[in-house]
C-alpha cells in the first residue's frame, strides 16, 4: 500500500483527486500544505524540491520509499487501488477515457468562465460566452452518459467520478446557478451524489451548490493584480536639463527588473487570496517553538527524545493541554470509516497546524468503538472558537482541560504521544491513531 507525502497549497483542487483516491484505497496520505512542512512560493524553489520536481509545481508527491511523481492525475492513479483505476481492461480504459474529457473537454471553459468571477482573469465577454456554450455542451454529454448509470464507469465510484467532480467543483460553486443547471438533472444528481460519499466529504467538506451566477468583478480584479511603479513625468526644461552624458550614467546605475514566475491559473488563485487575520495574534510570544517539538517527534524517538523535549520546553501560560472524547461511539461501526471521521476533522483544521498538535485514537474493533485524543492548543481556551473555519467538527466532541503538572496529564500525553500504554480511562484496545502536525 502507498505511504506517502502530498505537497499541495490549500484548497487546491487538483490536490483533492490524489486525496479523495487514498480515502477509497487506504493509502497513507500525509498532506503538508502549510508551514514548517510545505510554505508555497519557498519550499517548490528550493534546491532540495526541485531536484525531485523539476517544474516546482504542486501538487507534488514523495512517498516514503523515495518515489517521485509529479502531475496530479498521475499522483491520483498511483495511490488509487484497482476499484478505482478499473479492474478489467475495458473498465480501465473507460476511466481514462473521462480523466482525459475533464483535462481537455471541461477545465478549458471552466477557468474561462469561472477565473474572472474570481478576479484572477480580466473579463472577456466573448470568450466567456464561448464557455458557457462549452460547458452546456459538455453537462449535455455527462446528463445522457448518466441518464441510465449512477456512476460514470461501473457500479461504483472510480477515479472517473473523482477526477470529473474535482474538476466541476468551482462550476457548481461559483456559476452552475439552478436554472443554468436544471436542463441536466443527471449531472447534477451525480455530482451531489459523490461529494455526499464520506471519503468526498473528509477532503471536500460540505459542498454548497451555486445560488446565485458570479459575475466578473472589475475592483476586486484591479485589487488582485501587481501594482506598477509608474515612471516619473520628464520635466520641461532646455537643452542644458538632459545632457548625454547624464542618461549614459542614468542608465548604467538603472538595473532592469527579474521577471516575475509565471503562475499557472490555480496558483494565481491561491496568489491573489488575501491574507487571513491571525486567529493567535493576541496572544504574547511564547517559549515553546511548536514547530522543533514537532521535528522531534517525526524524527526521533517518541519516549527518549520527543517526549523529554516537550515537557522541558512546555510553556503552561502560553499552551493548554485539552482531551477530546467522541460524543456518539454508538455511531461508530467500521473501523476504516471512523478513522476517515478523523482524518476528515484534520484536514479541516488545515491552518490551525502552526499553533497545534494532537493525537486522536480510535479504540476497539468495528461496531465496538471509540474515539478519544490529546490536543495542544496555543493559548488557554478552546482554539476552534477562534475562526468558523475551525468550528464544523468540535461540537461532536467533548472537552476537557487538563492540568500539565497533574499525573493524569503525565500519564495521557505519555500514552496519547507514544501510542502504547494501559489507556485504563478508555476500557478498549488500541486500534488505530492519527496524528495532527
Amino acid at each position: 500500500m502507498a505511504a506517502g507525502t502530498l505537497y499541495t497549497y490549500p484548497e487546491n483542487w487538483r490536490a483533492f483527486k490524489a486525496q479523495i483516491a487514498a480515502q477509497y484505497s487506504g493509502a497513507r496520505l500525509k498532506v503538508a500544505s502549510s508551514p514548517p512542512a510545505f510554505s508555497f512560493g519557498q519550499t517548490n524553489r528550493t534546491p532540495a524540491f526541485l531536484s525531485n520536481f523539476p517544474l516546482g509545481k504542486v501538487p507534488a508527491y514523495q512517498g516514503d520509499d523515495g518515489f517521485c511523481l509529479f502531475e496530479s492525475n498521475a499522483i491520483a492513479h498511483y495511490l488509487s487501488n484497482d476499484a478505482l483505476r478499473g479492474a478489467t481492461p475495458q473498465t480501465a480504459a473507460q476511466v481514462l477515457q473521462w480523466v482525459s474529457f475533464a483535462d481537455s473537454e471541461i477545465i478549458p471553459p471552466a477557468s474561462a468562465w469561472v477565473f474572472p468571477t474570481l478576479g484572477i482573469m480580466q473579463f472577456n465577454k466573448q470568450a466567456t460566452e464561448q464557455a458557457k456554450e462549452d460547458v452546456k455542451r459538455v453537462l449535455g454529454v455527462l446528463n445522457q452518459h448518466l441518464n441510465t448509470r449512477t456512476f460514470l464507469v461501473g457500479e461504483r465510484v472510480s477515479l472517473a467520478d473523482i477526477t470529473v467532480v474535482c474538476s466541476m467543483l468551482w462550476l457548481y460553486k461559483q456559476v452552475l446557478e439552478p436554472s443554468f443547471r436544471q436542463p441536466y438533472p443527471n449531472v447534477t444528481r451525480w455530482f451531489v451524489t459523490c461529494v455526499n460519499q464520506p471519503q468526498f466529504k473528509a477532503v471536500l467538506g460540505e459542498v454548497k451548490l451555486c445560488e446565485k451566477m458570479a459575475q466578473f468583478d472589475a475592483k476586486k480584479f484591479a485589487e488582485l493584480q501587481p501594482k506598477k511603479e509608474t515612471p516619473p513625468k520628464k520635466e520641461k526644461g532646455g537643452k542644458e536639463a538632459a545632457k548625454p552624458q547624464e542618461k549614459k550614467e542614468k542608465k548604467k546605475e538603472e538595473k532592469k527588473p527579474e521577471p516575475e514566475e509565471e503562475l499557472d491559473d490555480c496558483d494565481a488563485v491561491l496568489a491573489a487570496e488575501p491574507k487571513a487575520k491571525d486567529p493567535f495574534a493576541h496572544l504574547p510570544k511564547s517559549t515553546f517553538v511548536m514547530d522543533e517539538f514537532k521535528r522531534k517527534y517525526s524524527n526521533e524517538d517518541t519516549l527518549t527524545v520527543a517526549l523529554p523535549h516537550f515537557w522541558e520546553n512546555f510553556d503552561r501560560e502560553g499552551y493548554s493541554i485539552w482531551y477530546s472524547q467522541y460524543k456518539y461511539p454508538e455511531e461508530l461501526t467500521l473501523a476504516f470509516k471512523s478513522c476517515n471521521l478523523i482524518t476528515g476533522m484534520f484536514q479541516r483544521l488545515d491552518k490551525l497546524r502552526k499553533n497545534a498538535f494532537a493525537s486522536v485514537i480510535l479504540f476497539g474493533t468495528n461496531n465496538d468503538s471509540s474515539i478519544s485524543g490529546l490536543w495542544v492548543f496555543r493559548g488557554q481556551e478552546l482554539a476552534f472558537t477562534l475562526s468558523e473555519d475551525w468550528q464544523i467538527d468540535y461540537e461532536s466532541y467533548d472537552w476537557r482541560k487538563l492540568n500539565p503538572d497533574s499525573e493524569e496529564c503525565k500519564t495521557m500525553v505519555k500514552e496519547y504521544f507514544a501510542w502504547e500504554g494501559d489507556f485504563k480511562h478508555v476500557g478498549k484496545p488500541f486500534n488505530q491513531g492519527k496524528i495532527f502536525k
